[in-house]
């Protein structure tokens, strides 16, 4: 999935997450958030997690 980097960092700081605490929270190694927001691409679970743990719907965080 094709994830926007400033909706994602958007949500983080709305969340007040930094990336490793978003990483701690979603149960997900850092550097898969780390590739996240480098790539802006990842599976539609792992954006679906995230989603989840910054309490949002996932279409928030998409291109």
């Amino acid at each position: 999935m094709k994830i926007s980097k400033i909706k994602l960092e958007i949500a983080m700081a709305r969340a007040e997450l930094n990336r490793n605490t978003l990483a701690e929270k979603a149960n997900m190694p850092i550097p898969t958030i780390c590739n996240v927001l480098t790539r802006g691409t990842c599976k539609p679970a792992t954006a679906g997690r995230i989603a989840k743990t910054l309490g949002i719907d996932v279409t928030d965080i998409l291109e």
